[in-house]
């Protein structure tokens, strides 16, 4: 059974850090693409990060690049979300979900994607 569990939300202030981890259990990780997708209330899920299966190409939400870091860990079976600089704006629930995708992650909605974590509160606030 294909399963994934992210861990590591929070509460945090302006200014913090946050690590997001998806690990997955069932299958293996390498081969899938994986996103990291955020909902805040009222508003649609959003795409933050994902990174492909054919190559490990990344791709960033405009309003994180350069504070949100995307990795995997193919041994621990395990993608990660390093979160910097986080602001009020970035709040909201973090969800992983895994697919395989024939093109390059950036070119993929959340809906298309089929296997999901749970997901995992995000909250920054002062």
């Amino acid at each position: 059974q294909l399963q994934l569990v992210e861990s590591g939300g929070g509460l945090v202030q302006p200014g913090g850090s946050l690590r997001l981890s998806c690990e997955a259990s069932g299958f293996r990780l390498g081969y899938y693409a994986i996103g990291w997708f955020r909902q805040a209330p009222g508003k649609e899920r959003e795409g933050v990060a994902c990174i492909s299966g054919s190559d490990s190409s990344t791709y960033y939400l405009d309003s994180v690049k350069g504070r949100f870091t995307i990795s995997r860990d193919k041994a621990k079976n395990t993608v990660t979300l390093q979160m910097v600089s986080l602001k009020p704006e970035d709040t909201g629930v973090y969800y992983c979900a895994a697919e395989h995708l024939a093109l390059s992650c950036r070119n993929y909605k959340y809906y298309e994607y089929g296997n999901w974590g749970q997901g995992t509160q995000v909250t920054v606030s002062s």
